[in-house]
């Protein structure tokens, strides 16, 4: 099955492929695309002005690259994307899969959590450069070295490629039309995966979800913020392996 991953704003394929690949080895019959947004990754920003001008290029993408139907997964700004995709196009999709999905365009809209840290290494933590430190305590929330060591190699780089000025005041996030507003219900097999201690999009909001898609299934994973894939690898890659093998 193909498979399209939309990685969230700001960073790129390489965050997605860090998370997802470890699940993926493990499988078969999952053919993955892999894509970086335009303004993010090695994508330039292009014509693009909103999250119409988006999903316009995934349907392309989708249409003419793909050309079958596909598991989406969308992580953050790329759930956002992913549900705009279902709304317009559901007849593409065979699974979804949103992690730590935005539920409002902006900045820390809806139920967010506050930034509550549940484990430091203090000692570790001093080795840091002061721009490496306010980096990695911006919203993680488990301040380890073994997280620091997955936070460098697949968010640093992406976060590094993205074209701020094109993010920060051209790109619009929001939908000229509300994602979430269905025609139908959506029965398409769906897992929603949140992050308790998420100070960026937060865990309660994505719940609703699930009286919209109505063959899901939400699990808001303690210990965990935004960058949950790299805080609770263990959890997240077993929780996916098993929603995977069973849907």
């Amino acid at each position: 099955m193909p498979v399209l991953i939309i990685h969230g704003w700001g960073i790129s394929s390489l965050t997605m492929k860090g998370a997802f690949e470890p699940v993926f080895t493990m499988l078969e019959g999952y053919k993955r695309f892999y894509i970086d947004l335009p303004g993010m990754g090695n994508s330039k920003r292009g014509d693009v002005r909103n999250s119409d001008d988006m999903l316009e290029l995934l349907h392309e993408f989708a249409v003419n690259v793909i050309r079958d139907e596909f598991m989406i997964i969308g992580q953050s700004y790329g759930g956002l994307l992913t549900r705009g995709f279902v709304n317009r196009y559901p007849e593409m999709i065979k699974k979804i899969i949103l992690l730590v999905p935005c539920m409002i365009p902006g900045v820390r809209q809806g139920q967010v959590e506050p930034l509550t840290v549940v484990e430091r290494d203090d000692d570790f933590l001093a080795t840091l450069s002061k721009e490496q430190y306010d980096s990695f305590t911006q919203m993680n929330v488990v301040l380890t070295k073994e997280v620091w060591d997955r936070y460098e190699k697949y968010l640093i780089p992406a976060l590094n490629s993205a074209d701020w000025d094109f993010l920060n005041n051209v790109l619009e996030g929001s939908f000229s039309f509300d994602v979430d507003d269905l025609k139908d219900p959506c029965q398409i097999p769906t897992l929603i995966i949140a992050a308790k201690q998420d100070c960026e999009v937060g865990y309660k909001d994505q719940f609703d979800l699930m009286s919209i898609y109505k063959n899901s299934t939400y699990c808001a994973v303690d210990k965990a913020g935004h960058n949950l894939q790299i805080e609770q690898p263990i959890v997240f890659e077993n929780l996916v392996r098993s929603w995977l093998n069973t849907h």
